[in-house]
């Protein structure tokens, strides 16, 4: 028994962890997003 919660928290741990880095680049791509999205509002705010 002890083996196989060895076996499910590493497998557990490497999901989360492979999870953290695709949030992280999601959280950028937003980010940029946002930035270009503020760039282009500016650039057509009527005056």
């Amino acid at each position: 028994m002890n083996k196989k919660n060895i076996f499910i928290f590493l497998g557990l741990s490497a999901l989360f962890l492979t999870a953290c880095n695709t949030m992280e680049g999601m959280g950028r791509d937003i980010k940029a997003g946002g930035r270009n999205l503020e760039k282009s509002a500016k650039e057509n705010k009527p005056n």
